[in-house]
């Protein structure tokens, strides 16, 4: 698969500039369109508090204002439509957690293995709940740290312990692929974080060899980076066989026909078999750095779409790229994607990074709220093939997610997505409801695990006698 040929219905085409003509027309019409299930992600990075935090948490002040940080960004990308949350909880060497394994993030304190006095993953993961939306946990995987901020991490790591784990290429420290224990230790991170947090999935970044690796070897390298990510999938499955397991590759696959990806690419450079993860099952969902615009973007795009095994596609946008600062890109570039992917079925979108979208910039945020966010969404349901009988063990304490869905017509049609209200993490809180709702058909439905809905239940007349099954404790 060296030189990888494939007919592919996009790029194959004898004139594929007039095809994606004629998609960008009808694109505005498609994307005005309101959709029930769809990912609409953001990546939102600790590393250097880029996204957060921005204050440093050396008392009960600062640490309060950390965390409202937090609580205020969540609630503009809830009104944004936003419904999953990538939060960076490992970055390089360090997680953002009290963990056993690796020091806590030196961004929250500016020390790393200071504790800013409570548990950054457990309160994003509540705080996202609360407003109806998911939370993974990005790692960051085979990047270990800078060499200048090695030392800091102190003495216990693996630096120090098992420091044949780790290469060095230019200014940083890398975990080494070919080593069996690589796996091991990547493995014990992930086995810590799904175990001890309600989160709803685990991302993965840098799942990879860093870029301008010698270029012997090639399938070689592509099995080591294979062997960790099924190490990866197993040990979480086995955790929690509901969580969802995704990545973030490099954007273009490989070549597609006419349009060569330049020397730069997921299978050839940088020996990320992306696509046989999903062929083999061992990856629910991907979000391709597709950080491109033009023939760069939407021939490689279809790409992904075309070789997706059934699983979820959700490609990453580099909205940053939209700053002045940056390329300065103009609007357009972002939103005739966002048509593009629509237009082409795929199941959403992610957005690098947050801040960018929070920034508004180009009006980027006031597009998408007012015009291709209209409605809520729910993020589709894992795969068929991915979902485990027998769901979760009997000592799980995750609360469970319903659906409230609202309309003048009786009963409530709850395939519209123009019905739909809102997702909730326990209770439907009716305080907030009634005042909104009252005089309006209701009813609700139950999400599982894996997001299967479950049949609607009436909830009308409006709630003046709450039925005792969805009652507030």
């Amino acid at each position: 698969m060296e030189n990888r040929t494939q007919s592919n219905t996009f790029a194959d085409m004898r004139k594929p500039t007039i095809l994606l003509f004629v998609i960008l027309l009808s694109c505005h019409a498609v994307a005005a369109a309101p959709v029930k299930y769809e990912v609409r992600a953001v990546w939102y990075t600790t590393l250097m508090g880029l996204d957060w935090p921005r204050t440093r948490a050396t008392g009960p002040a600062t640490m309060e204002a950390q965390k409202q940080e937090l609580c205020r960004d969540l609630d503009r990308l809830q009104k944004d439509g936003i419904n999953l949350v990538y939060l960076q909880t490992r970055t390089r060497g360090a997680v953002i957690y009290p963990s056993a394994i690796e020091p806590m993030e030196a961004v929250f304190t500016g020390k790393y293995g200071q504790s800013p006095g409570y548990d950054p993953l457990a309160f994003a993961v509540e705080e996202c709940h609360r407003r109806g939306m998911e939370c993974h946990a990005w790692i960051v995987t085979i990047p270990y740290a800078r060499i200048v901020t090695a030392r800091q991490l102190g003495s216990k790591t693996i630096l120090h312990t098992s420091p044949y784990l780790l290469f060095r290429q230019n200014d940083m420290y890398y975990l080494d692929p070919s080593q069996e224990e690589t796996g091991d230790y990547l493995a014990a991170i992930c086995r810590e974080i799904a175990a001890n947090y309600d989160v709803d999935g685990i991302h993965f970044d840098y799942i990879r060899y860093p870029e301008n690796t010698p270029s012997d070897r090639q399938q070689w390298r592509r099995d080591n980076i294979t062997r960790i990510v099924r190490k990866l999938f197993r040990t979480i499955k086995s955790e929690k066989p509901w969580l969802r397991v995704s990545c973030s590759p490099v954007g273009k696959y490989d070549d597609v026909s006419r349009y060569p990806s330049r020397g730069w690419n997921a299978y050839g450079t940088v020996f990320q078999d992306a696509v046989q993860w999903m062929k083999e099952g061992i990856m629910d969902m991907i979000s391709p750095m597709m950080y491109f615009k033009g023939d760069h973007f939407y021939p490689f795009c279809a790409d992904w779409q075309e070789q997706s095994h059934g699983k979820l596609v959700a490609p990453g946008l580099g909205i940053y790229f939209l700053h002045p600062s940056e390329k300065d890109w103009n609007l357009t570039d972002v939103t005739r994607e966002l048509c593009f992917i629509r237009s082409l079925g795929m199941p959403g979108a992610a957005y690098f990074r947050a801040r960018f979208l929070l920034d508004n910039v180009k009006g980027l945020e006031d597009w998408i709220r007012d015009f291709y966010y209209t409605t809520p969404a729910i993020v589709p349901p894992m795969v068929p093939d991915t979902q485990t009988a027998g769901s979760r063990p009997a000592a799980t304490t995750r609360s469970r997610r319903l659906v409230l869905y609202a309309s003048r017509d009786y009963p409530v049609d709850t395939t519209d997505p123009n019905n739909l209200v809102r997702v909730y993490w326990g209770d439907v809180r009716w305080d907030e409801l009634t005042r909104r709702l009252w005089g309006l058909n209701l009813a609700v439905t139950e999400l599982d695990d894996y997001g299967n809905e479950s049949a609607p239940r009436d909830l009308t007349p409006a709630p003046r006698k709450i039925p005792h099954d969805f009652a507030k404790p």
